[in-house]
């Protein structure tokens, strides 16, 4: 379990507070996550990676000379919002463009994707490259579906290698897209991990197996095996990532023995000399092979493996030298560089935004309503973020309550500053939905983001919002989260409450309580029907037969929030509503 830690909503500032105070010679706090302390060379592409906190060394602890210039930062197990990611990049931009890299997760590709589509709207160059090397959470034949794991230092460190030369953009992305392309990894795990404040783990593995395939997130294993000694489990792993050798792989491997937590150097060094007898029994070179922690899971007990098929080119990558909190080989110390200030971390709530102020007695009355929705909305998440957490831990990262929690409390605090500052009801729900999808960050804060500022947007066009106006904007936003998901009915997601709630409030009559209210029972019958399904979409689809018997969490805060907003909202909603 996590120790030591105060409230755990507020970790990850906390975490960077200490982690930019010890390495201040290196890197610098800005907004969305830190930053080297020096300035890169002018037409230099710039090099941001980021993801989730909770996997220390990854992804602040590389950034540094040789390696990344910058690191968007979440929560706990989940993606930095699309602002940090965006403000991450501006931090570093020198002109040159940027690029993006991560691991392969739903929320991080949502969110880095539309900071991406931001910076270029801006006329900053801007590519990606989303991590694919955990062999096991998609086939062969589905390599875009995989997940990223320690895989992430070898396309981090090829990407920054090629930018360091002065490289164009289009470069680096390929020379990134071709680190990934040659890398593998397979993980195995013995317990599992526990998120600050919980007090159990994700998951549990029984005494004497272990987890084969296990991910960063608490995602559980794809298979169960009995334990076995440090060289026969090494054996075992390479034996499957041999399997998936590229087609014109050569002798020279590259080599990442990762401890995940609470495997520590001793044993990795035990297990990496299996590693390396059986890689050389079997004709291999091994190069520069890295040994020690470089993306955990908290305390999770357990270790993955890595191989590049190193190229010529991959290999100067792979051996260049790189000065960073966690990571140092060659005897390269800072450059002598232009040494910056730390940019101060705003937030989403600080402030009111601009615009949206009320238009009418009516308008003002609805955003007081809607501040009121999302504040018993955030009552009613706290009552259950344990169980929704437990939900989803079931096939998935256990992280969904959480989640939840943090993005409605701040869309409560954002809606009643809205309020106070007389904004209107597109106006709140704009500040609404920036506050969630700021501090969520992930996969539900990004589409829970979206579907609010949608909607707001829909009704900024209205002159004064009737009912029939803001039935409009709610079906509009659980549109636009349908097609930035990607998600069907029938998925297992929350798709599965939030159409229904959608058709049902466009079927509405002449009696429009009952309308409203006929949607929200729509939402929980549809949570409610999610329990025969396995998951075919996101992180649970690896696991999708394991939540069966269990309705989707995602789907089950949509209805309870629905529940609550309509309980809500009506008696305002209604009053004097006309078409």
């Amino acid at each position: 379990m996590s120790y030591l830690h105060n409230d755990p909503s507020v970790f990850r500032e906390e975490m960077i507070d200490g982690f930019v105070a010890v390495h201040s010679d290196l890197v610098r706090r800005v907004s969305g996550g830190v930053a080297r302390r020096h300035a890169a060379p002018e037409g230099h592409v710039a090099v941001v990676v980021g993801g989730g906190s909770g996997h220390y060394p990854a992804f602040a602890g590389l950034v540094g000379p040789g390696l990344a210039h910058a690191a968007a930062m979440g929560g706990v197990f989940a993606s930095p919002s699309a602002a940090q990611v965006e403000a991450a990049a501006r931090a570093v931009d020198t002109g040159a463009g940027v690029l993006l890299a991560y691991g392969n997760y739903a929320g991080d590709v949502l969110n880095f994707d539309s900071a991406q589509a931001e910076l270029r709207a801006d006329g900053i160059p801007c590519r990606s490259v989303a991590v694919t090397d955990d062999i096991a959470s998609a086939g062969p034949d589905e390599q875009h579906r995989r997940r990223g794991l320690a895989g992430d230092l070898v396309v981090f460190k090829a990407a920054a290698w090629a930018a360091e030369q002065g490289r164009t953009l289009d470069d680096v992305a390929e020379v990134a897209q071709l680190a990934n392309a040659r890398t593998r990894t397979l993980g195995v795990a013995y317990t599992g991990s526990t998120l600050p404040g919980a007090d159990q783990p994700l998951f549990t593995i029984p005494d004497g197996r272990m987890g084969l395939g296990i991910g960063i997130h608490g995602e559980p294993g794809l298979d169960e095996l009995p334990v076995a000694n440090a060289d026969e489990t090494a054996a075992m792993m390479i034996d499957r990532l041999l399997e998936e050798s590229p087609a014109d792989a050569g002798r020279r491997l590259g080599v990442i023995v990762n401890g995940l937590g609470s495997v520590k150097g001793e044993e990795l060094f035990v297990y990496f000399a299996g590693v390396r007898r059986h890689l050389l029994a079997r004709g291999y070179d091994l190069v520069a092979p890295q040994v020690g922690e470089f993306v955990t899971s908290f305390e999770m007990a357990g270790v993955s493996l890595t191989l590049v098929w190193l190229t010529d080119e991959l290999e100067a990558a792979w051996c260049a030298p790189v000065w960073t909190p966690s990571l140092r080989t060659g005897a390269t110390p800072p450059p002598d560089a232009t040494r910056l200030a730390d940019d101060v971390e705003g937030t989403a709530v600080d402030e009111p935004v601009d615009g949206g102020d009320a238009t009418s007695d009516r308008d003002r009355a609805l955003a007081m309503a809607v501040s009121r929705a999302f504040a018993a909305g955030a009552a009613a998440i706290d009552a259950e973020v344990d169980d929704l957490g437990r939900l989803d831990s079931i096939a998935g990262d256990g992280d969904h309550g959480i989640g939840m929690q943090r993005g409605i409390t701040a869309a409560a605090s954002a809606a009643a500053l809205s309020v106070r500052h007389s904004k209107g009801l597109a106006g709140t729900l704009d500040a609404a939905g920036r506050a969630w999808a700021e501090k969520a960050g992930g996969t539900s804060g990004a589409l829970w983001g979206l579907g609010l500022r949608t909607a707001a947007a829909h009704l900024s066009r209205c002159d004064d919002a009737t009912e029939a106006d803001i039935a409009t904007a709610v079906a509009a936003g659980i549109a636009a989260i349908r097609e930035k998901g990607g998600a069907r009915v029938g998925d297992k997601t929350m798709v599965d409450a939030a159409a229904p709630f959608a058709k049902a409030l466009a079927a509405r009559g002449g009696d429009r309580s009952a309308a409203w209210l006929a949607a929200a029972g729509a939402a929980s019958r549809g949570a409610a029907e999610t329990a025969r399904l396995g998951a075919r979409t996101g992180r649970a689809r690896a696991h999708g037969d394991k939540g069966i018997g269990h309705p989707d969490p995602g789907a089950v805060s949509f209805a309870l929030l629905a529940n609550v907003a309509v309980t809500t909202l009506l008696p305002t909603l209604t009053e004097g509503a006309h078409s």
